[in-house]
């Protein structure tokens, strides 16, 4: 054994093998990376399928316009609805009525108290007594929940069935 292989003490058939194997190795890389290759390309050409990369390139602009418009919108929007609720805080939402008798004279619960009431709990208290003679009718304030005119019991029951409006139709609904 001359030579190289000889110098360093290789077999030349060892030598064969593992290039032989290498070479197996390799082909089998090649055919896996045109396998993957092949699925990209179908993935590509079904992507550009009918546009060349101009009108692709359009279209995408098209898209992050219309991204653009719909996200300025959306602010748009956002800052109504602030309007929106700012306006509703100063608006009626909370009811409570209390029907009773005034005079226990004609039955059937003639008179009632109203009350009215916005988010901040201001607003007022009707107040109308109906008896044989007529109708008398009475309205107090109500600021942040209190009245600085002293109210009756009814008046009372009115107020807190608007103040707590949601604990009312909760046990309404719990009988």
């Amino acid at each position: 054994m001359n030579g190289i292989l000889g110098s360093l003490e290789i077999d030349p058939f060892y030598l064969f093998v593992g290039i032989f194997i290498l070479q197996i190795f390799l082909i089998i890389l090649i055919l896996l990376l045109y396998n993957k290759y092949k699925k990209l390309q179908k993935s590509y050409n079904t992507f550009m399928k009918g546009r060349n990369g101009k009108s692709l390139e359009k279209s995408i602009f098209k898209r992050f316009d219309r991204l653009e418009k719909i996200a300025a919108l959306a602010e748009d929007n956002r800052e109504e609805i602030k309007k929106i609720y700012k306006k509703m805080e100063g608006h009626y939402q909370k009811v409570g009525i209390v029907k009773y008798d005034a005079f226990h004279e004609m039955g059937g619960n003639l008179s009632f108290a109203l009350a009215m009431l916005d988010e901040n709990n201001n607003g007022w208290i009707f107040n109308a007594m109906h008896s044989r003679e007529g109708c008398y009718t009475y309205i107090k304030e109500i600021v942040k929940g209190e009245s600085y005119i002293e109210l009756a019991e009814e008046e009372r029951q009115c107020l807190e069935k608007a103040i707590y409006q949601e604990e009312y139709d909760i046990k309404d609904i719990e009988k």
